[in-house]
Formats: C-alpha cells, structure tokens, sequence
C-alpha cells in the first residue's frame, strides 16, 4: 500500500526482525526509534513502575530486532536467576545454597554451551571419529555472553552475600535487559546498576554534555573508521592475504588493531551515552588499551568490564595468587585460556587466549625481580616508547589468530610478513590506499593524545548550549552518511 508517497509495506518491515540487518546504534531506524523512544520516557522519568515497564519493553523489542524469537531466552533467563538469587538470599544451610548456585551455574553456562560450543565439540568428535562433518544448525542469539555472565554475577554476589537480591522482578528485569548494554556490554555488575535503578532520574549539564560526546566519538569511530579501513582495506587482506606483499599484510594487522578498537570501544561508548541520556552511570570500558607499557596493563585498560569479570569470577575462583606462584600462574593462564574460549568456539581463540595467558605469566614472573631504577630521562622515556611499542606489537601478533578465518589464514599472514615483506611497494601502496591510511593516521592520533586533551573536549561539548549539543550531533550524523557504506556492518562483538 502506498500512501502519500510512503510504501506502508516496507515501512512496517522495517519494525520485523531481519536477519541481515539487526538493530544497532549507528543506523538510521535506531535514531529513529531513540527519538520517539526518549520523547515517551522524558515524560515517564517521574515515574517509577511505569518507567521500568516502558524500557524492559522496549529492551525486549531491541533484542527481538536483534536476535528474532530468541528474546524468550532473555526472559527465560531474567525470571530463573531472579527466583534463584531470592531462594539463595532465604537459604542458610550452606549445601541447599551451593545446589541453588550450581542450578544457576549449569543453567547460564549450559544454555552458552549449547549455542556456542556445539557445533565446535560436534566438528572435534567429527575429526576424531573420521566421519563427515555436519554442522547443526543452531542459530547464536547476538550477545548471549554478554547477559548471561551478567546475569550469573549477580547470583553469585547474592551467593558470596556481597548484593541483597533485587526487591523486584521488574528491578531485575531491568538490569538485565537493559538496551544500551544488552548485546555488546560493557558487563555492568548488579552491585553498580541495581542502586540506580530505584533512585529517581536525573540527568545533571555534566551527564548530558558527557553523554553526547560519548555517542558522537563511538559513532565517529565505529562508523567512519572501523567501517571504513575494514570494508576497504583489513578485509580483502585477510580474505586473501598472499594476494598482497608482506608490508601490506602487515598494515593490515595494524588496521585491524584499530578497526576492532574502535569498533568495539565506540559502542561501549555509545552504549554509556545514551545510559547518561537516560539517567544512568556505567564504568568506562576501555582507556586507550594501546598506550599500555605491559600486557597486564593492556587488560587493565582493554574491555575491562570482561578483564575484571574473569578476574574476580573466574581467577579468584580458581584460586586467584593464594597458593602459590607457580598456581598463580596456571590460573592467570587457564583464565585467559577460557576466556578466549568465550570469545569463539575455534582453536584460534584457544591460542589467542592462552599467548595472552602466557604473556601475562612472563610478566609477572619478570615483575617478581628488583630491577634498577633508571633515572636518566631520556633513557627512560625511551624505554617506555619501547615497552609500548613491544607491547602494542605483540597484542597486533595475537590479533592476527583472532581475525583470521582459519588458522591456515593466521599463518598465510604471517607467513607474508616475515618472508615477502617487499618494501619496494612502500610508495604505490601508499599512493593505492590514501584514504585508508589517513583515517588510520586519525584513528592512532586520537587513539594515542594525552587525557587531559580528551577531557577538554568533552568539557567543550558540555558547555556548550542545547542548540550547540545539537550542531555537534547533525555535523557527526553528515560526517558519517559521507563515510556510510551500503550495507549494515554489525559490530564485531555482536557474534560472542
């Protein structure tokens, strides 16, 4: 149907779920809808049922458009982990708590296991067996690591007695289906969000001038520069990397170091901005990871919703630094080992995770000595460039297993750099790819100037007036339908 020039049809398709395009925050119906979304929830924001009612509705609807049926696991989850915190919070004998817990624990973790992990196991038994391999078709519903380990933190702290349990199913419902960091995170802890659910909304000059400068560098970065270096450059190396020289693999590396930065930091980024928009404080998630000295600075700084979620559900679990160094590092190493695991079921996250797991092994070890202090300045600048440059170079090294399709492509790559460098293409590759290097300049210029700089521009965009808030969003949205490429490119931490 056709009316006044607008095809009803394909209007009202656009609010179905599809699979080839999910919902995310740098398309043009997610504006669409956060604008008739905030015009409803400014007028519900005094409210307190009502308000939560409307954005565990339209949470769920986020998640629908994202993942299709596969929302009911959302519920199925909110309402299972809700009832078992309130069994655990009513329960002292310690062996009824710990089945409580271990119900909640083989619930979250089997139904990650059956999505993630089946095919994966299916294939290892496939090869062992030396039959064909079929994989079942099971569809990964977008983010189900994400709200499955932040549902299990929280019957966790209510097990450790850390949390009471919410007072509401809806109160829980909301901290766990939250839009803004349902399908990519940052993992937001039960501890930290719960507290601010039941307190009035207030949105202070600060929040709102932060916010918007959150969501315009995230869409800045997810969309103009990952997008852009990915589509036209890091993907067509990996997709064949001895097409290209050793010097161009190599660029590649460092444009997928920045592609999957800038990706991944921008929605976290996006996704703490529009949670100020409406009220809400979250954690930063990333602090310029590549400025790091260290590996274990590196996971300091890197996805440290994830780093501290390992660290103090899985490392201290395990026995965290208590018994021992050589048990201390076999459990620095098994976290990462599981936790590149959680991030794909392939051998190349297995390595991904157990370089990361040894690095961070080496790193202690060397840590446990009394080296000399230098105090000359130049001196110690210098190894401090070092260190991030050696650091930054091992983390593009283990990049490389995790981007790559396959491992035969990890070592194509690598195979390329240290064999068919060619620096005689330097020139024409640069002349070639003008574009693409330029924003991957801008990108690692943004990516390495000093906080202080940071913070004056956000400082800038919060004093500026609501007119001026707006200017900065429409010159944003212009830069980036300039840079748009035809297709929706979802965000890479989308498939874990």
């Amino acid at each position: 149907m056709n009316m006044f020039g607008i095809d009803t049809h394909k209007l009202g398709q656009q609010f179905l779920y599809n699979p080839q395009e999910p919902l995310i925050f740098n398309s043009g119906f997610f504006l669409f809808l956060f604008t008739a979304f905030l015009a409803i929830y400014i007028l519900l924001h005094k409210t307190h049922r009502p308000k939560l009612l409307f954005v565990i509705f339209f949470s769920l609807y986020f998640y629908y458009k994202s993942s299709g049926i596969y929302f009911l696991l959302l519920i199925s989850t909110t309402v299972m982990d809700y009832t078992l915190a309130r069994i655990l919070a009513n329960t002292t004998i310690p062996w009824k708590r710990s089945g409580v817990l271990a119900i909640s624990l083989v619930a979250n973790l089997g139904l990650l296991g059956y999505f993630k992990y089946t095919n994966f196991l299916h294939e290892i038994f496939s090869n062992l067996a030396e039959i064909e391999y079929k994989p079942f078709d099971i569809f990964l519903p977008v983010g189900i690591s994400f709200f499955t380990f932040q549902s299990l933190s929280y019957t966790i702290d209510v097990y450790r007695k850390k949390i009471e349990p919410a007072p509401h199913l809806l109160d829980y419902a909301f901290f766990v289906s939250f839009f803004p960091v349902l399908v990519a995170g940052p993992i937001v802890r039960a501890a930290d969000f719960l507290p601010q659910i039941s307190k009035p909304t207030f949105v202070s000059r600060e929040m709102l001038g932060r916010g918007v400068f959150l969501i315009c560098t995230g869409l800045f970065k997810k969309a103009v520069i990952s997008n852009y270096i990915s589509l036209n450059f890091v993907d067509r190396i990996f997709d064949a990397p001895t097409l290209y020289t050793g010097l161009e693999n190599l660029f590649g590396v460092y444009g997928y170091a920045l592609q999957i930065y800038c990706d991944f930091s921008g929605y976290s980024d996006m996704a703490i901005g529009f949670a100020l928009l409406l009220g809400f404080r979250f954690n930063l998630n990333f602090d310029s990871p590549y400025q790091s000295k260290n590996i274990t600075e590196f996971w300091r700084r890197w996805h440290m919703s994830l780093s501290s979620w390992l660290r103090d559900y899985l490392y201290i679990s395990l026995g965290g630094n208590r018994k021992g160094k050589i048990r201390t590092y076999i459990n620095l190493f098994l976290t990462m080992l599981l936790g590149g695991l959680w991030h794909g079921a392939a051998f190349r996250f297995i390595l991904w995770g157990a370089l990361h797991g040894a690095a961070l092994g080496v790193h202690k070890f060397m840590m446990s000595f009394k080296w000399p202090a230098i105090h000359n300045a130049f001196l110690k600048h210098s190894s401090q460039v070092f260190s991030i440059l050696l650091t930054f170079h091992f983390v593009c090294f283990c990049w490389i297993f995790f981007r790559a399709q396959d491992m035969e492509t990890a070592w194509q790559v690598i195979n390329q750099v240290t064999t068919h460098f060619s620096p005689g293409v330097f020139f024409s590759f640069i002349a070639g790819y003008k574009a693409v290097l330029l924003l991957m300049l801008i990108g690692y210029i943004l990516h390495f100037i000093p906080a202080p700089v940071e913070q004056r521009a956000e400082a800038w965009v919060t004093n500026l007036s609501l007119a001026g808030k707006f200017v900065v969003i429409f010159i944003t949205i212009l830069i980036v339908i300039q840079t748009k490429s035809a297709g929706i490119q979802p965000f890479i931490y989308f498939q874990f």
